[in-house]
């Protein structure tokens, strides 16, 4: 029996010491957020804004250029993909995606359309 105190008060012991070991708190400040809250806007290299007003305004020249050529490919997908389903098609397709996330929620039929549907054997 007093081998049995003795070894847990060795385990307790132990753990007590390991403990400050595991319990050490961030030091090198990363992930908290912002780590210079007290230094204004706080903004990375790559996030920064243009200073000057010459900089700005080709900066938004660019990304406009860069949106309409995102909207334009998008556009052109589409059609792409219009072109070769037909209407049949589409409405299928549209039916089979909203059976697909009725199901997906679990959701049942409406209850006229499980009463009268027609039965498979």
């Amino acid at each position: 029996m007093t081998r049995f105190r003795w070894r847990r008060f060795f385990f307790v012991t132990v753990a007590a010491l390991l403990l400050p070991v595991f319990v050490y708190s961030q030091t090198d400040g990363g992930g908290g957020g912002n780590s210079n809250a007290g230094s204004g806007a706080g903004n990375n290299d790559a996030t920064k804004t243009p200073d000057s007003r010459a900089q700005r305004k080709k900066a938004k020249k660019d990304w406009k250029k860069q949106r309409k050529q995102q909207i334009d490919d998008q556009k052109a997908i589409n059609q792409y993909n219009k072109t070769y389903n037909t209407k049949k098609t589409r409405k299928r397709m549209k039916k089979d995606k909203k059976k697909a996330q009725q199901n997906n929620e679990h959701k049942r039929d409406f209850f006229i359309k499980r009463w009268f549907h027609r039965k498979r054997y």
